[in-house]
């Protein structure tokens, strides 16, 4: 079985990491990994500047969903794994230059809290009557796909829109709520709102389910040891650059092609034929583990159908700005994690990250990382501005917002670094389920083909490794039955 993986993000990795697992096995597995670029791991690269660790692309992983951290044990890499500082957590939105916590009580975009939310000064009176009125939503069966922004506003009003929704799902997927879809980027509250038509007796009753399965679960034996604190978020200790060199080292060197782009694919009756730089190769089998819209180009001559499906996923581009500062250099930061920012405040910034608050560690004492994130759906104008221009506007931001007792805008930071990822997020746009449902069936219909990223199926790291590995399994375990066959 000869496998061609095109793409060298961490889902592209993945996926050749299960092919060489299933030839050291002893299957009669082969294959080559093609990237374009001369590094691999996609957006996953982090570097150590001054004993502080800086993340370019993301910076960790969602606890919950558990393919990261299986992968970075079966690494060797599990005392490397660091959860979040979920005791310091704490979020902020900006909310006229002013920094207002989220209320407790808030689970997600849905107030379950009366006292909190009434008393909050992030909503304006009008909104927490409307709030306090959605309780009275009846059921609404499932209908027609719709924005998150229709829905919310639905129940809790444009003010909960714009400094709720809008930047807690800018800050996720880089994108905008009136584009995204609610069935799949929000599916639990369509549930929710089909069964009990409030999303807040919705919440509150899964809440409560919740405890009560917790609840019922036995109690650990005395003198047992206690199960280690996870975090919602974990990362690696030393970046998670960590787990794309562990995998790199896992393959084979001969057949992982750098700097080399593919610039047709063909079907043929044997498989599938690869041209990647003047250089023509037939293999059996090929996981597409690129951006939807490169490989919606390549797939296009195979099924225009298939090709035009994924091409008109939706991806936007984001900036990341690292800045380290001697903490003797600023006042007082604000408790927490970071805080967000709405688009209708008009910042050039759509977030900040205490990159030494949220993960313990990674930062010497006395040092102070603040990572800032640009860009988004709304503002790809960004990308073409200088190094300096952004860094400067980042400053002005955090002075601004945060106040100039805390940070002055003269404050020199004692390192400043910017990374640009050009239309790297994909976007689950209003209708994507449907658009997967026929991208599904197009795939199935071109024996050997297989999609991986963060186009289809979720668009965290542990989302694409799932997705890569999945890929390869599927293709390694057909050509194993097939060899056994012809035995």
């Amino acid at each position: 079985m000869k496998i061609a993986i095109i793409g060298g993000g961490i889902a592209g990795l993945s996926a050749a990491y299960e092919c060489e697992k299933a030839r050291a096995a002893g299957e009669p597995v082969e294959y080559r990994l093609y990237e374009s670029r001369e590094r691999l791991g996609g957006s996953l690269a982090s570097e150590i500047v001054n004993g502080a660790v800086l993340e370019r692309g993301p910076d960790s992983f969602i606890s919950e969903k558990p393919a990261a951290a299986e992968l970075c044990r079966e690494l060797g890499l599990g005392d490397q794994l660091t959860p979040s500082n979920d005791a310091d957590r704490k979020t902020w939105i900006v909310v006229r230059n002013r920094l207002v916590p989220l209320p407790d009580g808030l689970m997600f975009l849905v107030p379950t809290k009366l006292i909190p939310t009434a008393l909050t000064p992030l909503f304006s009176l009008k909104t927490k009557i409307r709030m306090g009125l959605e309780l009275l939503h009846p059921p609404r069966p499932g209908a027609q796909d719709e924005s998150v922004a229709a829905l919310v506003e639905r129940h809790f009003g444009q003010e909960a829109v714009d400094r709720l929704a809008d930047p807690l799902l800018s800050g996720i997927y880089g994108g905008d709520a009136t584009q995204l879809s609610a069935r799949t980027v929000l599916p639990k509250l369509v549930e929710m709102e089909a069964q009990y038509g409030s999303l807040t007796r919705g919440m509150v009753a899964a809440h409560q389910q919740m405890r009560a399965r917790a609840a019922q679960r036995p109690a650990p034996s005395p003198g047992a040891p206690r199960p280690a604190p996870r975090g919602i978020f974990t990362t690696l200790r030393g970046g998670m650059q960590q787990l794309v060199d562990a995998l790199e080292a896992r393959l084979e060197s001969t057949w992982v092609q750098r700097s080399t782009t593919v610039s047709t694919i063909e079907q043929n009756s044997d498989g599938w034929r690869i041209t990647a730089d003047g250089r023509t190769k037939d293999f059996d089998a090929v996981i597409m583990a690129s951006p939807a819209w490169a490989v919606g180009a390549l797939l296009k001559p195979v099924d225009a159908e298939l090709g035009e499906a994924l091409a008109l996923i939706p991806y936007s581009s984001s900036i990341t700005v690292n800045l380290i500062y001697d903490e003797s250099q600023l006042g007082r930061l604000p408790d927490g994690f970071g805080f967000l920012v709405p688009a209708i405040e008009n910042r050039s910034m759509l977030a900040c990250t205490f990159v030494h608050r949220k993960f313990l560690g990674r930062t010497p004492t006395g040092k102070v990382v603040l990572r800032a994130f640009l860009g988004g759906m709304k503002n790809e104008a960004q990308l073409k501005e200088t190094d300096e221009a952004l860094i400067a506007a980042v400053r002005r931001d955090l002075s601004d917002i945060l106040g100039e007792k805390i940070i002055s805008r003269s404050t020199v930071p004692e390192h400043a670094q910017v990374s640009r990822w050009r239309r790297a997020m994909a976007q689950y746009a209003v209708g994507h389920q449907d658009r997967m449902q026929l991208v599904k069936e197009r795939v199935a219909a071109l024996p050997g083909l297989r999609l991986a990223g963060n186009a289809y199926d979720g668009i965290g790291i542990p989302d694409c490794i799932r997705l890569g590995r999945k890929a390869a399994r599927e293709l390694t375990t057909a050509g194993a039955a097939t060899s056994a066959a012809a035995r």
